[in-house]
């Protein structure tokens, strides 16, 4: 497959919380076309086995396949945690990316203390990917997770400033705090649109990292490696593709993206 500075970026996830993601490149990349499919009909899959994530990790790469993307970007966790070397066979040599990785090494070059937190789903958190990948970079490094499955669904409904979303993030943190981390990982995509709240209870001496933040960086920096950065100008509109269409899918748009719902195209997986 011809690669080209015009070919789309693909992007998935699975359900709709990677439009974090389609956002971060939106800012930092206007000219980039996207292509984002986003897995709503099997959503979730932080709670789903392993052998499942895989097969649904296959079929999401290949819905994107089929509009020829110059690079793809896993926006799920949970699939950059167990599955990010089946998307790797399925994209045929082009760059693939994931969350996690990124996350990981913006979080290693900020952490000061040697002591980073991470959040997620629990498919994420039990993966113990993130200890891995920060290890990797740096063997001293101690990570403390903690899986918050409330958050999604708290999200998803809106309750960026709720008190009872107050209340669950307070008790989800606590703990990570209280270990005295300098640098906490949103480790969901869920999760940006919940930044400004979980930062209050941090504090300012906790460094948050937007993991949809990291991998647009990381996203540009490899585009220009490979002289594929799109300059041709104006700002496109992504294009979004679904398997499923919820009723709530316009006003989720709104909240993720800052904008009323994009193009979309009901797909089968």
């Amino acid at each position: 497959m011809t690669l080209s500075a015009s070919s789309p970026v693909g992007i998935f996830d699975s359900g709709i919380g990677g439009l974090t993601v389609v956002k971060a490149i939106q800012a930092l990349l206007p000219s980039e076309r996207i292509i984002y499919f986003g897995d709503t009909a099997r959503v979730p899959y932080g709670s789903k086995s392993q052998v499942t994530i895989r097969k649904y990790a296959q079929d999401d790469a290949g819905i994107l396949m089929k509009h020829q993307p110059k690079m793809i970007i896993v926006a799920c966790n949970t699939v950059s945690a167990l599955a990010l070397d089946v998307v790797e066979q399925v994209g045929k040599g082009i760059p693939v990316l994931g969350v996690l990785e990124a996350g990981a090494e913006l979080a290693v070059q900020h952490s000061r203390n040697n002591r980073i937190g991470v959040i997620g789903t629990r498919a994420t958190i039990e993966s113990n990917a993130y200890s891995f990948a920060i290890n990797a970079l740096k063997p001293e490094i101690e990570v403390f997770s903690s899986a918050c499955p409330l958050l999604v669904p708290l999200a998803e409904e809106g309750f960026i400033d709720h008190p009872a979303a107050g209340m669950i993030a307070r008790d989800y943190l606590a703990e990570l705090v209280g270990w005295g981390v300098d640098t906490l990982v949103l480790g969901c995509t869920h999760y940006p649109i919940l930044k400004k709240m979980i930062g209050k209870i941090t504090g300012p001496d906790i460094r948050i990292i937007d993991s949809a933040e990291a991998v647009a960086a990381k996203a540009k920096e490899l585009l220009a490696e490979n002289n594929l950065l799109n300059g041709s100008g104006a700002p496109v509109s992504p294009h979004l593709l679904v398997s499923d269409l919820p009723r709530k899918f316009r006003s989720l748009c709104r909240l993720f993206l800052g904008t009323d719902i994009p193009d979309v195209e009901l797909v089968e997986v």
